[in-house]
């Protein structure tokens, strides 16, 4: 598919689009339907849980494909939370657990006249279009070929969550490509993080489960190399890379978006203001709902 120069769709225009259906697939990791799907199938940690529900696409694979693909937890964390794991259960039982979660969810979320809705049938027809063209460029992105790989769900509500996590997993391995590029780790990529002041440093720090005295070793390491002063905030030179960083990302993640067209990325935001909000009212995403605006 082709657009004209009247309907491109710039990076910038692909990013927005894309973090407002965010929450949308964001919420399978803090819904409070997954933990009994999960119990289910042999996995009654939620750490174990996560992880595992989230890279079964992949297949039985060994902690240390978590932590490279994952990118910026602490190790001993995902060892300990995957250590087991594949005799417990198997990645099949927990994909279908997954998806039940999410079902469950925005079932709950959507309500029956959203869900039998043409708007939300319309906008998973638009959004598969999008991801359908990410999947034909799998190169250098394992976490989301191995997401590419799975069959499509029937119904519209989970048609359109599969879409966007194809969609999201598109972009994070371009991203963690770009912080390979930078040469920045994954502990090096939160002090970025929170130096750019979009997430807390408590908030980065305690869910990937990094001490005190490595965070603060962190700091140490970037500041010996520029990028943060001595209490985790940007220099100019960190400044700047961060907006590389962010800009690259874009760029790597355009192609779905500028497929479909400026007129279809606005209806998905329109659509994701709606649906993003059921979630938010729903109680299923205990996250700042601005994080998801455009």
């Amino acid at each position: 598919m082709t657009v004209d120069d009247a309907t491109a769709v710039t990076p910038a225009d692909a990013r927005r689009t894309w973090r407002r259906l965010e929450a949308v697939h964001g919420m399978i990791y803090f819904t409070p339907d997954a933990p009994p799907r999960y119990a289910a199938v042999g996995v009654d940690h939620h750490r174990s849980g996560y992880f595992g529900s989230r890279v079964a696409a992949m297949g039985p694979v060994s902690a240390e494909v978590v932590i490279a693909t994952f990118y910026n937890f602490q190790p001993a964390l995902v060892r300990r939370a995957m250590d087991g794991l594949w005799e417990r259960t198997t990645p099949s039982a927990l994909l279908g657990a997954r998806l039940a979660a999410v079902d469950d969810s925005l079932r709950r979320a959507f309500g029956p006249e959203l869900l039998e809705s043409t708007e939300l049938a319309d906008g998973a027809a638009i959004l598969r279009r999008a991801a359908l063209v990410a999947c034909e460029r799998p190169e250098g992105r394992p976490l989301f070929a191995a997401h590419a790989a799975l069959p499509w769900p029937d119904e519209p509500h989970l048609a359109l969550w599969h879409a966007q996590t194809l969609l999201r997993e598109f972009r994070g391995d371009g991203h963690i490509a770009t912080l390979v590029i930078e040469g920045l780790s994954g502990l090096d990529a939160l002090v970025s993080h929170a130096a750019s002041g979009d997430v807390p440093r408590a908030a980065l720090q305690a869910t990937r489960a990094w001490s005190d005295d490595e965070w603060e070793a962190g700091v140490e390491s970037m500041a010996a190399r520029g990028l943060v002063t001595a209490d985790g905030s940007f220099t100019d030179a960190g400044r700047a890379q961060r907006d590389r960083i962010e800009a690259r990302t874009d760029d790597l993640a355009v192609a779905p978006w500028a497929a479909i067209g400026a007129d279809a990325c606005a209806a998905v935001r329109e659509l994701g203001k709606v649906l993003t909000q059921r979630v938010m009212d729903a109680g299923l995403l205990a996250i700042d709902p601005r994080r998801f605006d455009d």
